[in-house]
């Protein structure tokens, strides 16, 4: 019996250093609901203590963390670590690991825009069409106010490669 079948996405994990301006940002720009508030934890014997214990080993003291919800009902959940620190260059593409999430909005420009008014930067200086003259789909590399790399879409991901090869 084959059990290879495409699972669903449940949910990403971001870490910013000030998870109060986080939450704001990723709920009023990007209109992301929020689900469960800001909330400290603590490393202790509790269910999720013990569970934080396995994951990052002992002597992680304490986090913060917020759970949201996009509008497809994808989980986003935002960490502000203690030892937290920013990377002064946070787009080492070539390094092993997620690089960048993607958003979609079918105006580009407009939600690039409102991220820059924000505090975050545009990795590029304007979209670009996948297909020029052809098909008005686009698409523009973008960073948080925090430097997480994020990329718009203004159509979704299936429509934009069902036409094969750029």
């Amino acid at each position: 019996m084959n059990n290879t079948y495409p699972r669903n996405f449940s949910h990403i994990g971001i870490s910013v250093p000030d998870l109060d301006k986080a939450v704001e940002f990723y709920t009023q720009v990007l209109g992301w609901y929020l689900i469960m508030k800001p909330t400290e934890i603590s490393e202790d014997n509790s269910a999720i203590g013990q569970m934080c214990t396995d994951v990052f080993g002992a002597g992680w003291q304490s986090f913060r963390i917020a759970h949201l919800s996009t509008g497809d009902r994808i989980g986003v959940e935002l960490f502000q670590f203690n030892n937290q620190r920013n990377p002064e260059n946070n787009f080492e593409y070539w390094q092993t690991g997620i690089f960048h999430f993607c958003v979609q909005d079918p105006n580009v420009e407009a939600l690039a825009e409102r991220i820059v008014a924000a505090g975050g930067k545009k990795r590029m200086a304007q979209p670009r069409y996948y297909y020029p003259g052809k098909k008005p789909y686009r698409m523009i590399y973008m960073e948080d106010p925090f430097g997480n790399i994020l990329e718009i879409y203004s159509h979704s991901y299936e429509l934009i490669y069902s036409e094969g090869a750029y």
